[in-house]
């Protein structure tokens, strides 16, 4: 193990997301399916010639949202690590398709946290990891508030010690 030492390696990372998430991704769901299906509804009572037409995609629409928001963050949920150590950010998200990032610590420029509407409301953040990686930046989605802002702090304070011209 101690040969391993420094090394970055693509490997699995450890630490879960916030069990939080999952009110957050299940709330993101209502959101994106309750909407048209609201309108739906709402044409399909004030044009009654229309109702049938209206109605039928609302309840298909509520029925796949309702499976998407019960199934989907917990698969997710499974998904989804992340992981900091000396040397790299890990990182493990997707769906069908899965990616695993790992950002060296040497090739770090920026680190962000980001806060929206939902997440402050479930107090959850992302963390987001700029590289010069032509992927685009790492990030880490649901994670406890004050965690992210301590993660922000610890990768800040990491990558100005470390070595390297981060490009």
């Amino acid at each position: 193990m101690e040969a391993d030492r420094g090394k970055v390696r693509l490997r699995p990372p450890r630490n879960a997301l916030d069990r939080r998430v999952l009110g957050w991704w299940r709330s993101q769901g209502t959101l994106i399916f309750g909407a048209p299906v609201l309108v739906l509804v709402l044409l399909g009572l004030l044009i009654p010639p229309a109702r049938t037409w209206l109605l039928t995609p609302a309840a298909v629409i509520a029925a796949l949202g309702l499976v998407w928001v019960i199934a989907m963050p917990v698969w997710w949920f499974k998904v989804h690590r992340w992981e900091v150590t000396e040397t790299a950010v890990y990182t493990r998200s997707g769906f069908f398709w899965q990616e695993w990032r790992v950002a060296p610590m040497s090739r770090i420029q920026t680190v962000d946290t980001l806060r929206g509407p939902l997440q402050q409301v479930f107090k959850l953040a992302t963390v987001t990891v700029t590289t010069a990686s032509a992927r685009g930046a790492v990030k880490i989605r649901g994670l406890d508030h004050e965690l992210a802002a301590s993660l922000a702090e610890q990768l800040t304070e990491t990558t100005q010690a470390t070595p390297g011209d981060a490009t």
